[in-house]
């Protein structure tokens, strides 16, 4: 059996975001387009007989800093070698930062043999909250203020990504900021996927942020379910969400390996997504 092992073209990126849906990833309605921007060479498959079979994110944040997700082999392809040759291909691309990945609990054991070390468990809370309280200082984010927006998410995420925010910042997503007398005090945005709306980058300098920013976004999307995955860690903001309506699902545990990284891990109240960190 001769295997390819390539980097996907913007179609085939699209194929694996569908494969990413059909395991119940819900990712968003145009995630594919927006991931390849951050880094196009970052996406990488197996072929087997020019069909492909298996594929992986591996996105480069500059030269300190990686991300693996979208890890996925067909399931009449698995057992064959396919999933660990696309891994490998990744890991060799990111070789030299420190990577990070998002592992469902059913994986966590095989990611701490590979030398990922866990950094905290995330936990999906979906519904309709109710009750929760509208921020303040919240307006719409604007070109003009992507690059102070940009500064802001370097606080809260492990590297520089601005072609990527360029992109996530802009409609039909719905970006809020939430400002106090300093500047920028937190940020959220509004995707919509398969099901209902992500919510994600939710970063903010503390809980009662956090809630605005929530609470206005749910209003901008007013009857959908939303979903957004928290730190486990930020238990304020659970005990309202939970309080609002919303319940916990599936939970993954973020892993490094090489390091660890330098954002303020306490300014992450929802992460940006799962497959990108």
């Amino acid at each position: 059996m001769l295997r390819e092992i390539r980097t996907l073209t913007a179609s085939e990126v699209e194929t694996l975001v569908d494969w990413a849906a059909g395991e119940g990833w819900n990712p968003g309605i145009d995630d594919a387009g927006l991931f390849r921007a951050a880094d196009p060479e970052g996406f990488i498959g197996a072929f087997v007989a020019g069909e492909m079979v298996a594929g992986i994110s591996a996105v480069a944040y500059g030269a300190g800093f990686g991300f693996i997700g979208l890890y996925i082999c067909r399931p009449g392809n698995r057992g064959q070698g396919h999933g660990k040759a696309v891994w490998d291909a990744g890991m060799t691309r990111l070789g030299g930062r420190i990577i990070g990945l998002d592992g469902m609990a059913e994986q966590r054991a095989k990611y701490q043999r590979m030398g990922f070390v866990p950094a905290y468990e995330t936990v999906r809370y979906s519904g309709r909250p109710d009750g929760l309280i509208r921020g303040a200082d919240i307006r719409p984010a604007t070109p003009e203020s992507y690059a102070a927006i940009q500064a802001y998410d370097r606080q809260c995420f492990p590297a520089p990504r601005r072609v990527f925010l360029e992109g996530w910042l802009r409609a039909p997503r719905m970006a809020l900021i939430a400002s106090d007398r300093t500047g920028i005090a937190g940020y959220g945005v509004a995707r919509r996927c398969r099901d209902g709306f992500k919510i994600g980058p939710l970063f903010a300098d503390g809980t009662e942020v956090a809630l605005g920013l929530l609470a206005e976004l749910a209003e901008s999307v007013e009857g959908e379910t939303l979903h957004v995955d928290v730190p486990a860690s930020n238990g304020g903001l659970i005990a309202a969400l939970e309080s609002a309506g919303m319940r916990p699902g599936f939970t993954t545990t973020r892993m490094y390996k090489g390091g660890t990284p330098d954002n303020v891990a306490a300014k992450v109240f929802g992460i940006t997504t799962l497959e990108l960190g």
